[in-house]
């Protein structure tokens, strides 16, 4: 068996690896990432990131993005958003939007990964999950990014913070939010 051969036994389809995950199969790793992206084994999504494509009925799947970015990352510590997200909030918000944003503690800025783009953004605090509260301080927090009408939303958010766990929104305020919001937020919860 060559080296190539039992490099490609120890892939998995739909798994994304990082060049130095392979160098424990291969000696020669670069030449046989060439050889294995020019055959369609492999995908490169970015400098020295991977993906093993999954057939699907439908043709190839993409990656899974929460182990795209902790691929990425090297790192679990993260919380993939959308703006799409407000939605749910029954504040107003109806826009959909193709970009998704990445709140963490090591990247900022815009990357394309593979064919998607992703909005990395350093905060020193990430939420284990996405919640209401948390959906409210960071709709706040970018409200002068959105298509909405910006008073329509603000004032029906007011409406949706009388009904919330006003200690656990004060905590994400203090500990997420921007200037403007900790002064929209601490005046509806004085």
């Amino acid at each position: 068996m060559s080296k190539l051969q039992a490099l490609k036994r120890n892939l998995r389809p739909g798994e994304v690896y990082r060049r130095r995950d392979l160098e424990k199969w291969s000696k020669s790793v670069d030449r046989h990432l060439q050889q294995l992206v020019t055959d369609g084994t492999l995908e490169k999504l970015s400098g020295g990131l991977y993906y093993v494509p999954k057939q699907t009925v439908f043709g190839k799947a993409p990656a899974n993005d929460k182990e795209l970015i902790t691929s990425f990352l090297k790192d679990t510590n993260f919380l993939l958003t959308s703006y799409n997200d407000y939605n749910t909030l029954g504040v107003g918000t109806t826009q959909l939007y193709n970009a998704k944003r990445v709140y963490n503690t090591k990247r900022h800025g815009q990357f394309k990964l593979g064919n998607r783009v992703f909005n990395f953004v350093r905060k020193p605090y990430v939420p284990l999950k996405v919640t209401d509260e948390f959906l409210l301080v960071d709709l706040v927090n970018n409200i002068n990014e959105l298509a909405e009408d910006r008073d329509v939303v603000l004032e029906k958010v007011k409406e949706k913070t009388k009904g919330m766990d006003a200690r656990r929104l004060k905590a994400l305020v203090n500990r997420f939010g921007k200037v403007a919001t900790v002064k929209f937020f601490n005046s509806l919860l004085a």
